[in-house]
């Protein structure tokens, strides 16, 4: 399993314009909310508590998150959660309502994020390893970290390493044009 200096590093040689990560600032947790949305109509009860499968999605990938780091973990167990309870909100609106919001929330999120790469004038991570998805939202959490003074070592460390990783990718594009 990557650490979170390698996943950072990954997900930082694609997100260095600052326009670009401010579309995902907005972007990801659209996309986050609208997915659970539908999760949220797919619950069981057990012993008088309802459980969704958002909570279910949500406590798998926050496992990870914890793995990766503790704070950051803790950090994306509150922003999961006010999202799961704004998704269980537009859920109850009924299913024509749920649908509407996550098509607008789905799609909305994902045009950000896609004129956040044209700033960037990269594609998304996603199109390289696909599991970034799931990276995305605790590198939102770094970057607010980071500028907080958090762990400035890892900070330093993943700009190096995603620095490295830009300039690879940039000597193989020119290499296989010439």
């Amino acid at each position: 399993m990557k650490t979170l200096e390698d996943q950072m590093a990954f997900y930082a040689a694609y997100h260095q314009d600052p326009r670009n990560k401010a579309t995902h600032f907005i972007g990801v947790p659209f996309i986050m909310l609208s997915l659970f949305i539908p999760l949220a109509w797919l619950r069981i009860d057990v012993g008088g508590l309802s459980i969704t499968a958002a909570m279910v999605f949500a406590a798998i990938v926050l496992m990870y998150y914890f793995f990766l780091d503790l704070l950051l973990g803790i950090a994306m167990l509150v922003v999961n959660a006010a999202l799961i309870w704004a998704g269980e909100r537009i859920a109850a609106l009924g299913m024509a309502q749920g649908w509407i919001w996550f098509a607008l929330l789905f799609v909305g999120g994902w045009i950000l994020q896609l004129v956040g790469h044209a700033f960037e004038g990269r594609k998304p991570a996603l199109a390289d390893n696909l599991f970034q998805i799931f990276v995305a939202p605790i590198f939102l959490a770094a970057e607010v970290f980071f500028a907080l003074g958090y762990k400035p070592g890892l900070h330093a460390a993943v700009q190096e390493r995603a620095k490295q990783l830009r300039l690879s990718a940039t000597d193989a594009r020119l290499t296989t044009a010439s």
